[in-house]
């Protein structure tokens, strides 16, 4: 295959990715539409053995209803597998565009993609182990709406690396920095739902009654405190390894300055401290829940926004490779203009004193 058809195959698949994504999310709230039952059924399901045989055989339907349930979960989970194949399709046709070929991490669009990927791919391989059901709205919701910004804004077509990304410290940064980032980005929606269970179990507790719908399958606030402390201890030596060592690192490489108080790198050390400073507070202090899940979503704004935010407000970063190009190829056209211009003036000026009566 020729590079202009590998770009192509990417483009097509980021795309196929996108409405799987997009698919997978309708079933997903589909699912939790029909875990949504009526006021009628609660109250029969409360009233218990008390009440008369008629009322109690209204309730048999539901067990038909956790069918469907349990049906539409497994199929938004398989359409979110079959979106996680097309998207590891797209990055590798992306690498192979490239001439020469390489790894799919070149600008930011690509950079998205890889984050998005992994967030997915963390997501299916723990869906067993930790019981992520109840997640795949949310986890489908946070790819396929990152995955819309990045083809509408980001897209940029495939270019060699520059000077800068051509070294091997490439793959062994980024690749760090992109699981890191991924798992921090669970570990966050696993501490968004800490607040919103706990908040209904507080609701509810306060009605005297138990919580209902689609919250009833999210886990118990404990359960889910838990899960955010394990994801986020697994994502901080990744993210330490990439931001404190294999950046300054292939920053002296790059630019013979371990340290260079980039935006980008100054964000990332700000990530990097308030996840420490969570880590700690846990380990030391005994933060728990609601404040453990603030700071952690504290350490989630900073990372997305290092990851994406501060190439639109920056102009002085060294990471923003794009721009760099984008600002070249304006100036490589502002020059060819002025050539253009100037040649064009001295042959009209030329032709002026050919053609002029010499008397």
């Amino acid at each position: 295959m020729s590079d202009t058809q590998w770009e192509t195959l990417s483009n097509q698949t980021v795309a196929v990715a996108g409405v799987l994504y997009f698919l997978a999310l309708l079933v997903h709230l589909a699912e939790w539409a029909a875990l949504r039952q009526p006021a009628a059924t609660r109250e029969l399901v409360a009233a218990g053995a008390g009440a008369p045989e008629a009322e109690q055989a209204a309730v048999v339907p539901a067990e038909g209803e956790s069918h469907r349930v349990a049906f539409l979960g497994r199929l938004g989970f398989l359409l979110t597998c079959l979106a996680c194949v097309a998207h590891l399709v797209s990055l590798v046709g992306r690498g192979m565009a490239a001439d020469p070929n390489r790894v799919p991490w070149g600008n930011m669009y690509e950079f998205t993609l890889s984050g998005t990927f992994v967030v997915t791919l963390l997501y299916v391989v723990l869906y067993r182990r930790f019981n992520l059901a109840w997640m795949g709205p949310l986890v489908v919701c946070f790819v396929v709406s990152t995955l819309m910004v990045a083809v509408i804004w980001l897209h940029d077509s495939v270019a060699p690396l520059t000077e800068a990304l051509n070294s091997p410290w490439l793959v062994i940064h980024v690749v760090s920095a992109v699981i890191a980032t991924g798992a921090f980005t669970i570990g966050g929606i696993a501490s968004i739902m800490f607040l919103v269970r706990a908040r209904a179990d507080r609701k509810a507790a306060a009605a005297g009654r138990e919580v209902s719908g689609w919250l009833a399958r999210v886990p118990q606030p404990d359960a889910l405190d838990r899960l955010a402390y394990r994801v986020h201890a697994f994502a901080f030596p990744v993210w330490t390894f990439a931001v404190l060592i294999t950046g300054p690192i292939w920053a002296h490489e790059a630019w013979s300055r371990y340290w260079n108080w980039d935006p980008k790198e100054v964000w990332a050390f700000i990530t990097w401290v308030v996840y420490a400073g969570y880590l700690h507070a846990r380990a030391t202090a005994g933060w728990k829940g609601r404040r453990a899940a603030m700071l952690a979503l504290v350490g989630l704004a900073t990372l997305w926004f290092n990851f994406i935010g501060i190439n639109y407000f920056s102009t002085t970063s060294q990471h923003s490779y794009a721009a760099e190009r984008i600002v070249d190829s304006t100036v490589g056209s502002t020059v060819d203009s002025t050539v253009d211009s100037t040649v064009d003036s001295s042959v009209d000026s030329s032709t002026d004193v050919g053609t002029a009566d010499p008397r």
